[in-house]
């Protein structure tokens, strides 16, 4: 996570009424959202590639953001994991394995996961990630499980978007309490308490604030579930800025069951500056309740006495007329250059050059590193501070005298989750960058999570969301971080990290040209890894990392991929030599005179198709390296809109593709709404968004790699919380532009690309899915061999024809697209084709029988065939020999689409039992009056 830096409130109500003036778009309706979901379960029972085969390569060794865990009351071995954008896991084994079991639903983002006490088998789900953070998705309301995750049944609130937290009743499976924190992107009155007494058929809504204020947190009674508390936060996001606090926020108590609140602050901060609040009641001794804040009050922070300044400071730089300027030795002014930073290119004798000739002024130099004065104080924000309450939560008192540094930074919006020990009211656990524990009732906090977890010399990760404390063994801890999963049974003396997810959230993906081929990604809060694209998850071995941070853009070297370009959040990049280990800083710095370079959280880094060492890489400007970044040129003046900056970085450019038709010719898109055009390189621009959506994100641009001046370019409403899909195609160089969404549902796009042999072949990537198109974005097809998980970033290997995917939330996936290359758009509708399978060696060992000391039979051969019909119906099967001695006959009943024939290897004409020998086989399938051949190979 990155800081952000505290905004007065003049300046967010600035913010706010721009948002106007931006031509935000309308949140999209509950109405909607439904039908998109019904739209994708029509498109999911008619897909084309209902057994078209796709396969996760991982990696899973990173782990993923965890944002809740919760464990079957007598049997802490089974429990449920839920992750930010993955879904949710179930171990029955505890957590040797974990398989999906949320998969089939309309959100993989889930935001908190109650199983029943009353009914273990009753498992709800409140989708929509509770943290407020720049890849939060959006979820589709509440779902419930009836028989321990196996089925799923909707059971509304779809519009609530994102879920704090739900509680359900000790005793009566028909009661729960879900906390609604409502849209992150908008406003609206979906937010609130909510309350079932009917297992979910009904909900009523007990606790409302205002349209900008949800609850994140609900606590309960262990002994008396009338007794209830809940938290209520105000929150604001845009893509120019967040707040995190206001007047809405606070604590709420109920006796009569959730059905009426009243406040509950005596003692405790209010005010605007209130951000976050998390609950906790101990269980040993109900009375005492906890409340972990957010405090984004401003303090002054005095600054012990600095001794004077040895050389050169910016105070006296700036005081300088030109004459005292250009008599400053040269090597005090070096160092002076030097021991702040300036780019290497400013030197003494270039900088008085450049002053001389009015290029910029004295004074522009001191304002390049700030305003050169000497503070003698500094403001921060006050942060985590922990409350407590002996009489139920009527009055709360800090207990805490010193600032809990560093635990909430001043993201503290970020987390918000506290736990009480259940055999101790004293103990006390606080989730944040670091897991501190206190055992004096919160007055010393000391760290548990700096352990070393694997023979890598990983430690525990940062970024603590969820945290489970056995009540029947203390000792026993279940914690989930921004890495992943992780177990003590020690109480946190040593943990262990259960890896073995492939639920990494990724940004990008790129590949190299190796044999094999190896991928690169870089994830949120993961850095930068690559591994083989061969990989098979928990068996092959572990990806490799680049470098850390929330791991961008990577750019591995065609000619050689042991020099990789990658880096993390805004712009920070590096060029990497893996062999050798070391790095060289290639992030553009301003230049002294000039606007400072705004960088986007996922700034563009991309390698010109027709030259490898030339780099391209965006901030609010368009740059060009020619040495792979060692020196940058700003080719263009400022392609944003230059919107009014929050405290999130704005106004910056997105996305960068280049023609492999034509070099010079470069698209660039920003997060503002424009998409500029050049054909001479960087010499003159042109904005052609024109008749587009307007001021929408654009997320990524594709120039066609068989025409130049087509290009696919898709839009997202995301941060408006307007969910519709925005897919455009150009012919003309930009001039027109005509959607190519058609039958896709309205999920917020993030990619769109076009195959490298078939025009007519696209694929797509949205919030919630991936898609196929074979005429062009005409019909949209999902790749149902994939969870309904978010899908950042795409690329088609130019040797091996794979579509690499990259989802935020479960890891990278890969499918051969050389059999969907071969179907062109004339052949959709009444083509037969059949695919040659790999040659098979054949096994001197098929049919023997295991020794009797196994219970199981030896595993039968089997070879997977691909064919495509384009009607569906009965097809009949025929594999035959040279001499046509050994035939196999099936009768097949065919959907429309892919699909697989596994041949067991066996005859029904010569001995059933008998399998194929070796040498060519001809298989042919008939259907509707139309045959397809191909070739069958067995090897010695």
């Amino acid at each position: 996570m990155l800081s952000f830096k505290h905004l007065s409130n003049s300046l967010f109500l600035v913010l706010f009424f721009s948002a106007v003036a931006y031509g935000q778009p309308l949140a999209s309706s509950s109405e909607l959202m439904t039908e998109a979901a019904q739209q994708k379960k029509q498109l999911k029972s008619s897909t084309l590639f209902h057994s078209y085969p796709i396969r996760n390569v991982g990696p899973v060794i990173q782990g993923g953001r965890v944002t809740d865990i919760d464990v079957h009351p007598s049997n802490p071995n089974t429990y449920y994991v839920a992750y930010a954008s993955g879904g949710v896991f179930k171990t029955t084994n505890n957590g040797a394995s974990f398989e999906p079991v949320f998969d089939g639903n309309d959100a993989l983002g889930v935001g908190n996961i109650s199983v029943s006490s009353a009914n273990p088998d009753i498992v709800w789900v409140g989708s929509g990630e509770n943290n407020s953070s720049r890849s939060s998705y959006a979820g589709a309301g509440i779902f419930k499980s009836m028989d321990a995750g196996k089925t799923w049944q909707h059971m509304g609130l779809r519009h609530s978007q994102h879920m704090g937290r739900i509680v359900s009743h000790p005793t009566d499976p028909n009661t729960a309490w879900v906390a609604s924190l409502g849209a992150l992107y908008s406003h609206n009155s979906e937010r609130g308490l909510y309350k079932t007494s009917d297992g979910g058929q009904t909900w009523r809504k007990t606790l409302f604030v205002n349209d900008s204020t949800g609850v994140i947190d609900i606590a309960i009674h262990p002994k008396n579930p009338n007794i209830l508390w809940a938290t209520s936060w105000e929150r604001s996001r845009w893509a120019w800025n967040f707040k995190g606090n206001g007047v809405g926020t606070g604590i709420w108590k109920s006796e009569d069951g959730g059905e009426t609140w009243a406040r509950s602050m005596q003692g405790f901060p209010s005010g605007a500056h209130v951000g976050r609040i998390g609950l906790a009641v101990a269980h040993s001794n109900p009375d005492i309740v906890y409340a972990i804040l957010d405090n984004q009050e401003e303090v002054r922070i005095d600054l012990p006495q600095q001794q004077p300044a040895r050389g050169l400071t910016v105070a006296q730089i700036r005081g300088m007329n030109s004459t005292q300027f250009q008599n400053i030795e040269n090597s005090a002014l070096e160092s002076f250059l030097r021991d702040n930073r300036y780019p290497a290119k400013y030197t003494a004798s270039s900088v008085k050059r450049s002053v001389s000739r009015g290029e910029f002024k004295i004074s522009e130099i001191a304002d390049y590193l700030g305003d050169g004065t000497t503070p003698t104080f500094r403001t921060t924000i006050k942060g985590a501070e922990v409350y407590r309450s002996d009489d139920g939560g009527t009055s709360w008192k800090k207990t805490h005298e010193p600032r809990i540094d560093a635990l909430y930074n001043t993201f503290g919006y970020y987390f918000g989750e506290i736990r009480v020990s259940p055999d101790n009211e004293n103990e006390i656990y606080i989730l944040g960058v670091p897991l501190l524990r206190s055992t004096d009732g919160g007055k010393l906090f000391d760290q548990i999570d700096n352990v070393q977890v694997d023979e890598y010399g990983n430690r525990v990760h940062v970024d603590h969301q969820a945290l489970w404390i056995n009540p029947s063994n203390t000792n026993h801890i279940i914690l989930g971080n921004d890495g992943g999963l992780y177990v003590t049974w020690d109480r946190g003396t040593n943990w262990t990290h259960y890896n073995n997810k492939p639920v990494g959230q990724f940004y990008t993906v790129n590949v190299d040209m190796a044999t094999p081929y190896n991928i690169y990604g870089g994830m949120q809060d993961n850095g930068v890894y690559f591994g083989s694209s061969r990989s098979i998850p928990n068996r092959s071995p572990h990806w490799e990392p680049i470098s850390g941070g929330d791991g961008m853009h990577v750019v591995p070297d065609p000619r050689n991929n042991k020099i990789v370009i990658s880096g993390s959040q805004f712009g920070s990049y590096s060029r990497y030599d893996l062999e050798k280990g070391t790095r060289r800083s290639i992030t553009p710095a301003a230049e002294i005179g000039k606007a400072r370079h705004r960088y986007n959280w996922n700034t563009p880094v991309i390698q010109s198709p027709h030259n490898p060492d030339i780099i391209y890489m965006g901030s609010q400007y368009f740059m060009r390296s020619l040495n792979q970044g060692d020196d940058f040129e700003i080719l263009s003046a400022d392609l944003t809109k230059n919107r009014r900056q929050g405290n999130v970085p704005f106004s910056s450019i997105t996305t960068i593709s280049e023609s492999p038709q034509a070099f010079g010719t470069i698209w660039v898109g920003t997060d503002d709404g424009n998409i500029h055009l050049t054909q001479d390189a960087g010499k003159t621009w042109t904005n052609v968004y024109g008749s587009l959506p307007a001021d929408l994100w654009v997320a990524k641009i594709q120039a066609s790699p068989h025409e130049n001046g087509t290009a696919f370019v898709a839009l997202t409403g995301y941060r408006y919380d307007d969910f519709r899909a925005y897919l455009y195609r150009t012919t003309d160089f930009g001039r027109t532009w005509t959607s190519v969404v058609g039958d896709m549902p309205n999920e917020a796009t993030n990619i769109v690309i076009q195959d490298r042999v078939n025009p007519d072949l696209l694929f797509a990537g949205t919030d919630h899915g991936s898609y196929a198109s074979m005429n062009g974005g005409t019909n949209w097809h999902p790749l149902s061999g994939m969870p309904n998980v978010a899908s950042y970033d795409m690329v088609v290997h130019s040797r091996e024809n794979d579509l690499v995917i990259g989802t935020h939330g479960r890891s990278i996936f890969i499918l051969d697209v050389k059999p969907l290359q071969r179907v062109t758009r004339d052949k959709l509708n009444d083509s037969i084709l059949v695919w040659e399978p790999e040659q098979m060696r054949r096994m001197p060992n098929w049919g023997t029988p295991r020794a009797a000391i196994y219970s199981t039979p030896a595993p039968s051969p089997e070879m997977p065939i691909m064919y495509y019909t384009g009607t569906g119906g009965a097809a009949k099967l025929k594999i035959s020999n040279e001499d046509g001695s050994f035939v196999h006959e099936s009768t097949l009943d065919t959907r429309k689409g892919f699909s697989m024939y596994n041949w067991d290897l066996k005859g029904i004409t010569a001995s059933k039992s008998n399998y194929a020998a070796i040498g060519n086989y001809t298989l042919e399938m008939t259907i509707g009056g139309k045959t397809a051949t191909t070739k069958i190979s067995l090897v010695r």
